[in-house]
């Protein structure tokens, strides 16, 4: 009498053919397919979990603006006010984004706040946004307003914006309808005089007001390559309309329209008091919106940036914080390029005072920091690869030569 050999349920392999095979009531499944009905399952229930959102997330996933800030903490020093002011905004966009996909419709509608920051150079205006795309699960990109012109001029069309979000979304135009757009250097432009200009401004004023149409929401025909390269490619139609837009700019010289408003303003009793109270070493601090306009923006732009937020200058303790606190640290990526070569680099304490005191000297900001430890470790970084020496460490006195040698003083 031959043994009857078992075999599985699902798949039909006998027990022979698989690693293990369970016994239930009327019959039998192997290992193999408990696996794959697990995985069914899992994705089964993740469908069904944004389902209604039509989104990768859902409420419960969304991260607080407070998460949001802690998370922005670890990359960047200080600019409390401009965290929060985009910590609330990104959230506020997640929020926009399920209550849009919710299919319970309502009466209030939540409009988008898009975000204008102001600051000076190397304050961290870039950084905080590429920090902030690092943890969003919607496309963000980066674009650069100077090479912006009106249609038909040199330079590139407005809707290149879009093309940059759509291939940030591999082209999934659902996606890139609910991505997030960071205009750098928007203060470039700014239209070339206080009047409305009585030329073509292709590069100021045309191009504010070719924005109107992207920060307000509207249906635009993007050409998915590029403008006027490829004349006869296919339009792609994206609705702006949930994009969230946050913009950031120097302003170089805002300061003085700041300081004129503000002294036209202190008149009358207590005028002394009041113009005690202002701090003339932060004066972005008071920025309005017709600062804003004073400077160059048209009113329709500045009244679609309903969100007006500026960053702190840096001083010398904010600037000794960023070369080694952050988590990628100037000098902690210093210290991991040596270490790939097997040296250990370590630094006297007044070697980072030093680049502290020349980058105030120099008045660049946070980039100036980079600029000078590079001048200072560049024949280090030369050399100590084709070295049998395995340590290195940076003195002042090193430091002050190499920055003597470099004649980084004449950029003074």
């Amino acid at each position: 009498m031959t043994k009857q050999i078992n075999k599985c349920s699902f798949c039909g392999r006998s027990e022979r053919e698989v690693e293990m095979l369970l016994t239930g009531a009327t019959g039998f499944i192997c290992n193999d397919c408990v696996e794959r009905a697990h995985e069914m399952i899992e994705e089964i229930l993740k469908k069904n979990k944004t389902v209604n959102s039509g989104l990768g997330f859902t409420k419960e996933d969304l991260p607080r603006p407070q998460e949001i800030k802690k998370f922005l903490d670890q990359y960047v020093i200080g600019q409390d006010a401009a965290k929060r002011y985009l910590s609330v905004a990104v959230f506020n966009h997640y929020k926009r984004l399920l209550q849009n996909a919710d299919s319970k419709k309502d009466d209030v509608e939540i409009e988008k706040s898009n975000i204008i920051m102001v600051g000076h150079t190397g304050t961290g205006k870039t950084l905080l946004a590429k920090t902030i795309a690092r943890m969003l699960n919607v496309p963000f990109t980066i674009v650069d307003a100077t090479v912006l012109t009106e249609a038909g001029y040199v330079g590139e069309d407005i809707e290149s914006i879009l093309t940059r979000l759509l291939q940030v979304a591999d082209y999934n135009v659902e996606a890139a309808e609910r991505g997030i757009v960071f205009i750098d250097e928007i203060d470039k432009i700014a239209r070339k005089g206080d009047n409305p200009s009585i030329t073509r401004d292709v590069s100021g004023e045309g191009v504010q007001q070719g924005l109107l149409k992207l920060l307000e929401g509207s249906v635009v025909n993007v050409p998915p390559q590029g403008g006027r390269k490829h004349p006869d490619q296919k339009m792609i139609a994206v609705n702006t309309k949930n994009i969230l837009y946050i913009c950031g700019g120097a302003f170089d010289g805002i300061e003085k329209k700041i300081a004129l408003r503000l002294n036209t303003q202190v008149v009358g009793y207590g005028a002394d008091k009041k113009r005690q109270e202002i701090d003339r070493n932060n004066m972005l601090q008071y920025i309005s919106p017709q600062d804003l306009k004073a400077f160059g923006l048209i009113p329709e732009i500045i009244g679609r940036l309903p969100l007006l937020t500026y960053l702190d200058p840096l001083d010398k303790n904010a600037l000794r914080r960023i070369l080694t606190e952050p988590k990628n640290s100037i000098i902690k990526q210093y210290v991991r390029l040596f270490e790939m070569d097997d040296v250990t680099l370590t630094f006297d304490d007044d070697v980072l005072d030093y680049i502290v005191e020349k980058a105030i000297e120099f008045k660049l900001g946070a980039r100036g920091l980079r600029s000078i430890a590079e001048t200072i470790m560049m024949d280090a970084m030369f050399d100590m690869p084709s070295s049998d020496e395995k340590t290195l460490h940076i003195t002042r006195k090193y430091a002050e030569e190499k920055l003597k040698k470099a004649n980084m003083h004449a950029l003074h």
